[in-house]
């Protein structure tokens, strides 16, 4: 995990910072009107223009940062002033805790990052909350009786919610519930500055889980179609018992070790969705923060979201593995 980080924050660093990225940077931050040579001055002033891997060792709190000096005074000043910046060589990255300056918020990018991941953190609980036990019961009543009218009703819907992506069913569920009926706040602006509500929150529950849904319940069916098809469950059949007691006790466990690497894999595709719910409803979340820091070049911003998403994909996997390991008593043997 450590070396898949290290490896992708690598490439990401690489191209957060290519050369048109930081043009676009030093326009933001001076003014549209200014001259290249006034541009290039900026970048060299701030340091964006010293060695690829020293701005990497900095960004990683292995190499001290330089303060900007003053041509006037020859006096060092800080890079940033918003950001209390040290105005003196110093260590001041990950490894200290330190993410560096948002230049789009004008704050230090952990005071807009974990506020935004909490925000997230809310929004991502309960669509699981929504999505997993409709998901997972759907997918076992389609594979308990393969090729019935209910199989084939669920399975139908399921493809359904699965093709549509969420910037079309964000649209649709806003035009029935908010504007026809009324009964839905069509943004979610006010749900973390005012507190979440059931108002302002359901509909971007609803557009994240409605596409979750067909896909867990697919495969859980897919699943569910397998294990119901297995000789043990013909003799737990033969032994007299009942079809729900056969089900829940012999064939759901089995039948959820699938299942359960794609629910784990939800939380990185989560992190993906939030950026086209989060915009859709203006919830200020990490999806809208990562928004707006690409729309405005901010550097560090860019790469703390990014740092945020490989360690959840790592990590989320790490846990699916261990997870699979623990339904699975073959893997634990071996």
């Amino acid at each position: 995990m450590a070396l898949t980080m290290f490896a992708l924050t690598v490439v990401v660093f690489f191209l957060v910072n290519l050369e048109p990225n930081l043009k676009k940077l030093a326009i933001t931050q001076t003014e549209s009107r200014a001259t290249a040579e006034q541009l290039e001055s900026w970048l060299e002033r701030n340091g964006y223009r010293q060695n690829f891997f020293v701005r990497y060792g900095q960004w990683l709190g292995v190499v001290p940062k330089q303060p900007n000096i003053d041509a006037a005074t020859g006096q060092a000043i800080p890079r940033f002033r918003f950001c209390d910046e040290p105005s003196e060589p110093a260590y001041s990255g990950l490894l200290q805790g330190e993410f560096g300056c948002s230049t789009k918020f004008r704050v230090p990018v952990a005071e807009r990052l974990f506020p935004a991941l909490g925000a997230t953190g809310i929004l991502m609980f309960w669509v699981m909350a929504v999505m997993v036990p409709i998901s997972l019961l759907i997918g076992v009543l389609a594979g308990m009786r393969e090729g019935s009218r209910t199989d084939r009703t669920l399975s139908m819907a399921s493809i359904t919610t699965t093709a549509t992506p969420e910037y079309v069913s964000g649209v649709i569920f806003t035009v029935i519930f908010a504007s026809w009926l009324g009964w839905l706040n069509g943004s979610a602006a006010t749900a973390t500055n005012q507190g979440i509500t059931f108002s302002n929150f359901t509909l971007p529950v609803m557009t994240m889980a409605i596409y979750g849904i067909g896909y867990i319940a697919r495969m859980t069916r897919a699943s569910m179609v397998e294990v119901m098809t297995q000789q043990y469950i013909r003799t737990a059949r033969l032994k007299g018992l009942s079809f729900s007691s056969v089900v829940i006790k012999h064939a759901l466990r089995n039948a959820l070790i699938a299942p359960f690497t794609v629910i784990m894999l939800q939380f990185p595709w989560l992190l993906t969705g939030v950026v086209i719910v989060e915009t859709m409803f203006r919830y200020q979340g990490f999806g809208y923060a990562l928004v707006e820091g690409a729309a405005n070049n901010d550097i560090d911003l860019l790469l703390g979201c990014s740092l945020v998403s490989v360690f959840v994909v790592l990590f989320t996997q790490l846990i699916s593995d261990i997870g699979y390991a623990y339904l699975n008593p073959r893997i634990r043997v071996q």
